[in-house]
């Protein structure tokens, strides 16, 4: 389970009812998928690095802890959202450590291809779904590569052993259609690893967009990976770089975001996040794409975004990929009740093994909302029908927390059982969420 360390919620949330158009300025915590790679980064370059501007949540939590059992000295500063990291050079000082890394699925795949690069014993495992969330084809890719890495329990899945003696690296292939994750864990490691690293991708590559965002990870501190932006087919980091530490500054959470973005868009208001913009290396935050096609009026700038819903929060019905961005599936989901027709969401069969199966929770909740609800293999058809109070179960995942929240907003008597699972990104989501409303 996850741990709200900082902010104590009920086992039971109604949250507040939105009695007029959400009009507000929004800040947003820090990326969490660039906040792990860039504490990853900044353990394996030469020298120091303060990274500010940083997510201090639960999955991030998991990833300093880590990086210190490691040997790597992490200094936590959560009121200025900063982390100072000593880094390794390249290594891991420890030479065993026992890890755990919750539900946290950054922290176990980048976790996973970093530790070759030691010269020890490691065993990295997390909390029951991790166990069944699969990472045969890293593994697999990672022996290849010279590693020695092995399910413990059973093949293909955490826990994960490593006996590490540093990393050949060379070339590998690995399946596309699971997760992209995999693909940035050998990314990450490969200016550590002795021959570089080339991985061929098998097939179709999913939620592309954030291997640009790793590669710029790995740039500011001084590291290239070469990617095949067209095809998708080839990925690779020549051998004979580093990482140098330095000042480097994490912007706000795309992901996160998208659920003030849909507020504006449920119930035809103004939301504006400052720090994300033009500029922004997240995909996610394409989520503003869906809301325009969905009716929606979107400013984008440098500086900031701004989303402004149709009146009376009515909503178009679309039929969308939402692949790319598949952690937005969700909050559109939560808004599919307020649009005029059905609404389809394609693309999204990887979901199923994140922390939890998304489209089968989705289908599942949006029923109990009285919703109907065609679920196939790679996403659901939603035909919009007046919702009815209901008890949402949140299955111990953050997204399916903070999306039907804003479902909350525009139909009374609706609550989120167990929402203390927002802690794992966004740890006092519905602090926030009662400024907006409020």
């Amino acid at each position: 389970m996850t741990d709200a360390a900082a902010h104590t919620y009920p086992d039971v949330i109604a949250p507040r009812q939105a009695t007029r158009p959400i009009d507000a300025t929004v800040r947003v915590p820090g990326s969490k998928s660039i906040t792990n790679r860039a504490l990853l980064v900044a353990a394996l370059a030469h020298g120091e690095s303060h990274l500010t501007g940083a997510l201090h949540s639960d999955d991030t939590r998991y990833m300093a802890a880590a990086l210190n059992a490691l040997g790597i000295a992490v200094e936590t500063d959560v009121a200025g959202e900063a982390f100072h990291v000593r880094g390794g050079g390249g290594t891991f000082p420890a030479t065993e450590a026992d890890l755990f890394v919750g539900n946290a699925g950054t922290a176990m795949r980048f976790l996973t291809a970093a530790l070759p690069l030691g010269h020890g014993r490691y065993r990295i495992d997390g909390i029951p779904r991790m166990r069944q969330r699969p990472i045969g084809p890293l593994l697999q890719a990672l022996n290849d590569l010279g590693a020695d890495v092995r399910g413990e329990l059973e093949a293909g899945f955490p826990p994960v052993v490593v006996n590490a003696n540093g990393l050949p690296g060379g070339r590998c292939r690995m399946a596309g259609d699971q997760s992209s994750q995999y693909f940035t864990a050998l990314l990450l490691a490969g200016p550590c690893a002795a021959q570089g690293i080339t991985v061929e991708v098998e097939g179709d590559l999913v939620s592309k967009p954030y291997l640009p965002m790793t590669a710029a990870v790995m740039a500011a501190f001084g590291a290239e990976a070469e990617l095949d932006e067209v095809d998708w087919q080839v990925l690779s980091v020549r051998p004979g770089q580093r990482y140098t530490g330095r000042d480097y500054r994490i912007e706000p959470d795309a992901s996160n975001a998208s659920y003030f973005f849909a507020m504006a868009a449920a119930t035809g208001g103004r939301v504006r996040v400052d720090g994300l913009g033009k500029g922004s290396t997240q995909g996610d935050l394409r989520f503003i794409d869906v809301l325009q096609a969905m009716g929606c009026t979107v400013i984008e700038t440098e500086e900031y975004v701004e989303v402004r819903g149709p009146e009376g929060g009515k909503l178009r019905g679309v039929d969308l990929d939402l692949g790319p961005i598949s952690d937005t599936a969700q909050t559109l989901a939560a808004i599919t009740p307020f649009a005029d027709g059905p609404t389809t969401i394609r693309g999204v069969a990887h979901a199923r093994l994140k922390e939890t199966d998304r489209v089968a929770a989705i289908a599942t909740e949006l029923r109990r909302l009285g919703q109907q609800v065609d679920e196939f293999h790679d996403g659901v058809t939603v035909h919009p029908r007046p919702i009815v109070p209901a008890d949402i179960h949140t299955y111990d995942d953050h997204r399916m927390a903070m999306s039907f929240s804003v479902t909350a907003l525009r139909a009374p008597g609706v609550r989120l059982l167990e929402p203390k699972c927002v802690a794992k990104t966004f740890p006092d989501f519905f602090d926030r969420l009662d400024m907006v409303v409020r």
